[in-house]
């Protein structure tokens, strides 16, 4: 095979990790199918907020890994394919020569062992920047298994690094896995990255982002969020990722899951095409955990904040935020007129740049309703019955 030969094969298999800190707003967008024909080509969202494209793909597929949620675990039928750190920084760095990239993103199944896996990608980047001279972006996927002088090498030449913490808790994990423990492979390397990478550090440029499986063990939403708003508050976690389990790739041997009812609207959001095998009902809890997780990132929210239901889970026909406001009518209706900024964010229907255009409007003009803010209409009707003038 030739080496665009290979990439479509190990793309196609690095669509299970949807944790790309360039990613998009929308992370159902990570799914779909690039429509140029190149699978290796990726939509992304550049750090101004426009789009962009990034080649994305493994270095190899055949895994060491049993990894129960995973369809490239060991003793699998499918063909291996695997592509040399040079010929991926050499492939890469023409490409992006005739067709403007935001960068790579690159990862990998273990091959043979954690650290050779590791060392393996570093080549491909130190290639990229000593050999091609590229000063672009690159995110490494950290290798469970990898010691910390090859993280630390990570860190020498990436612009970002991830390591999926896949669970929330050793009880959960161990579920998943015979061959990696938690605490080692898992929870000690999160933790030396996060000392590399904090305010002042040597690696302080890097960002950093990983992503937890959702629905492959019988976890909660409430234990998913409290240990991802600890690893914001705790490890300083650029990023975190949400990716359903996808039914018939492995057998973690769950409970049935929580059926519910999706209006066809709903399911229209989640058309992701026969590759994938992610239930309906739990896109729609992924998506709930994204908003939740857009509330401890850019609403002020914290962790105690979230209202779960009494088996630990976000409302699936409601989001997060309509939720909360619906469960304080104490706190509502507020004045559009004299609420505070924080006060505002917490409206549904309203976000950061609303919030800025509701206080920037109230201080050059007389609002009279919350139409003469020319707000979009399905904002309006979100917002209206939570605010008075």
């Amino acid at each position: 095979m030739d080496t665009q030969q290979k990439l479509d094969i190990l793309s196609r298999d690095a669509q299970y990790d949807l944790s790309c800190a360039c990613g998009t707003k929308n992370p159902d967008e990570h799914r779909r199918k690039n429509q140029a024909g190149d699978g290796w080509l990726y939509p992304t969202t550049t750090a101004s907020g426009g789009p962009g494209i990034i080649l994305k793909t493994l270095l190899g597929n055949r895994c060491a890994n049993d990894c129960k949620y995973c369809p490239l675990r060991e003793n699998q039928d499918f063909r291996p394919v695997a592509i040399s750190p040079y010929e991926m920084a050499s492939f890469f760095y023409e490409f992006q020569l005739k067709r403007p990239l935001i960068g790579i993103f690159l990862s990998s199944a273990v091959l043979g062992d954690g650290e050779k896996t590791m060392a393996q990608l570093v080549a491909t980047a130190e290639i990229l920047r000593k050999h091609f001279r590229y000063r672009g972006y690159i995110h490494l996927k950290v290798i469970p298994g990898a010691s910390r002088a090859s993280i630390e090498s990570a860190l020498r030449y990436a612009s970002a690094v991830s390591l999926n913490i896949e669970t929330p808790g050793g009880g959960h994990f161990s579920k998943l896995t015979d061959r990696k423990n938690y605490q080692k492979d898992i929870i000690e390397p999160l933790t030396f990255i996060a000392e590399q990478t904090q305010k002042g550090g040597r690696y302080s440029r890097v960002h950093t982002s990983s992503q937890f499986i959702v629905g492959a063990s019988d976890e909660s939403d409430q234990e998913i969020l409290n240990y991802g708003s600890r690893m914001y508050t705790n490890l300083q976690m650029g990023r975190l990722y949400y990716s359903a389990y996808q039914s018939g790739l492995g057998d973690p041997s769950i409970p049935g899951e929580q059926k519910v009812e999706i209006q066809s609207e709903q399911l229209s959001l989640f058309d992701l095409g026969p590759q994938v095998g992610a239930s309906p009902d739990l896109l729609v809890r992924e998506h709930r955990l994204y908003q939740a997780d857009w509330l401890l990132r850019c609403y002020g929210f914290s962790y105690q904040d979230l209202v779960f239901d009494k088996g630990g889970n976000l409302n699936l026909h409601k989001d997060p935020k309509l939720v909360w406001a619906e469960s304080h009518p104490e706190l509502f209706p507020l004045s559009i007129k004299r609420a505070s900024k924080e006060e505002l964010l917490r409206v549904p229907g309203l976000g950061p740049s609303y919030v800025e255009k509701i206080i920037q409007g109230r201080g050059s003009c007389a609002i009279s309703s919350l139409e003469d803010l020319r707000l979009p209409p399905s904002t309006v009707r979100k917002a209206q019955s939570f605010l008075q003038m």
